[in-house]
């Protein structure tokens, strides 16, 4: 009895033993079969869950132009990308590796936007540092042509205003008094002969019109001298008046001094038109052209703009500065503008025929070429290399690589870039499992699309600190720790960073932990930066 006993138990263990063993592999198979299911999920577009799909190649996880009908890794080891018929073609045409294909829902998140390139008169200008000058034309100075004595000032400080024919200051000349009456001789000499001989009337009529050549050489008005002719009387002083209306420059002039032939006693200045002389690089002088115009900005009126026109571009150069100048003409209304003050002015320059143009924003510069990335379809790019010519603060002369009417990316166009380049080694959007959740945040918050089916970032950490930041180059300096992914000892280096919005919040000395893959050769990008915060140690 005892016997049978046993034999009963044993037997209804094994069945139990074997039951379990039953139950556990539909159990772990049926998980495997959810887990693919999944998986395929997400690798497969919408609608096409039952269809299988067509695969045509793996690519290159960096972007490099090299392809492989099996799959295979790089010499980084990093697995190559499958490729299949629904994701690299669009309506349009057949597959094709240059291009880069993004899910409809990831160019949203990245906030693409286009532009299309276009004919337009690209307007450049240079700008250039200069001084404002008088008009080398416009200077007068009253220099007496005989020696003589300053009898009275009329105007006796420098910067007054003056009148043209304003009385500036009374002279007294012995030599100007002799000619006077030499001159008043020779004239009533002239009419009491002309009953004589016509030889003597003759050289009494050319003594008298060389005495009166004389006073007129010597600064003489007419109304003076006509007023020497009809008394006959010599006046003991001549009065020298202003050329031009303007300002006082210049006054050497003093009550009762001296002077001699030639001494510069006053220097009146018209400046109701004056020069700009800009510096103009050397680099930029070749776009410079004379007619061009120019606007001229002085800091003691931030609110004013002075429109003037190029008149001269000097022969020389300033080997010093490496500059040429250049010469603005413009009116000076209220002698605003004084000799002397510096100036910021903008020369526009340019083509005048339309050009083809894209914005500057579209641009992808990477130091060697310049590349744009074209819409070829919807959520469909094509890289192009471009050749760039004249830029203005908002757009770039294409001379090749892109068609007027193509539109271009001008708005996460280094974001596409990324997402090509570096896919297999981001976070994405829209990954379903709950292990990729962490990663679909920070992936969001960077800007970057993570590969569907990566349960993680694949590329470098490193643990440092915020060296330097600049915002408008997209790049930070890190003091980080060594890297042994990478085998490099601690060091200070400049990334670049795959969005802008990972610098904010960023402040130098910060402790920070971050990610990084290398977009290019030489080129390394941060995809991800945490600041870290230091727990306090319990007791």
């Amino acid at each position: 009895m005892k016997t049978s006993n046993a034999l009963t138990v044993l037997v209804l263990l094994g069945a139990v033993g074997a039951g379990g063993y039953w139950l556990g592999t539909r159990s772990h198979g049926a998980s495997t079969d959810a887990v693919l299911t999944r998986a395929d999920a997400a690798v497969a577009p919408a609608g096409a869950a039952s269809k299988p799909r067509k695969l045509l190649y793996y690519r290159n996880a960096m972007g490099l132009a090299d392809t492989s009908p099996t799959p295979k890794k790089d010499s980084m080891g990093m697995a190559y990308i499958p490729v299949y018929a629904d994701e690299d073609t669009a309506s349009s045409g057949p597959a094709n590796p240059d291009q880069i294909r993004i899910s409809t829902d990831k160019v949203q998140r990245l906030g693409v936007r286009t532009e299309a390139a276009s004919m337009r008169l690209l307007g450049q200008t240079v700008r250039a540092a200069g001084r404002v000058e008088p008009d080398e034309r416009r200077v007068y100075a009253i220099s007496p042509k005989f020696e003589g004595y300053v009898e009275r000032l009329h105007v006796n400080v420098t910067g007054q205003p003056v009148a043209k024919g304003q009385p500036l200051f009374e002279v007294y000349s012995p030599e100007l008094v002799s000619a006077q009456r030499e001159y008043a001789v020779a004239a009533q000499g002239a009419q009491a002969m002309k009953g004589s001989g016509a030889d003597a009337a003759g050289g009494m009529q050319q003594l008298a019109d060389a005495s009166l050549a004389r006073l007129r050489n010597w600064d003489m008005s007419a109304q003076q001298i006509a007023a020497l002719v009809k008394t006959g009387q010599a006046t003991r002083t001549i009065t020298f008046r202003s050329p031009v209306s303007g300002i006082v420059t210049e006054k050497k002039a003093l009550q009762g001094m001296r002077f001699m032939p030639g001494d510069a006693l006053y220097q009146v200045t018209d400046l109701s038109r004056v020069w700009v002389v800009a510096d103009v690089a050397e680099q930029d002088i070749a776009l410079v052209k004379t007619g061009a115009k120019a606007s001229v900005k002085i800091n003691a009126y931030p609110d004013k703009v002075f429109e003037g026109t190029i008149t001269y571009v000097y022969p020389t150069m300033k080997p010093e500065t490496r500059t040429v100048p250049v010469r603005v003409e413009l009116a000076n209304p209220g002698y605003l503008l004084k000799p002397a003050m510096y100036a910021d002015v903008d020369l526009n320059v340019g083509g005048k025929a339309p050009v083809l143009t894209v914005p500057d924003s579209a641009v992808i510069d990477s130091g060697t070429r310049s590349i744009v990335l074209v819409q070829l379809a919807e959520g469909r790019f094509e890289p192009r290399e471009v050749q760039l010519g004249a830029r203005t603060d908002n757009h770039i002369e294409v001379r090749s690589g892109v068609r007027a009417g193509e539109q271009v990316v001008v708005a996460a166009n280094f974001l596409i870039d990324a997402e090509s380049n570096l896919k297999a080694a981001i976070g994405g959007f829209g990954t379903p499992p709950a292990k990729a959740g962490a990663a679909q945040a920070e992936g969001a918050a960077s800007g970057a699309a993570v590969a569907p089916g990566a349960a993680a970032p694949v590329g470098h950490q490193g643990v440092g600190a915020v060296d330097s930041i600049d915002a408008k180059a997209g790049t930070v300096s890190l003091n980080h720790g060594a890297i042994a992914s990478l085998k490099w000892p601690a060091m200070t280096m400049e990334f670049k960073v795959a969005n802008a919005a990972l610098l904010q919040g960023l402040k130098p000395g910060a402790k920070v932990a971050f990610e990084f893959v290398e977009r290019q050769p030489g080129e390394w990008v941060v995809t991800s930066i945490t600041p870290v915060t230091t727990q306090p140690t319990s007791r």
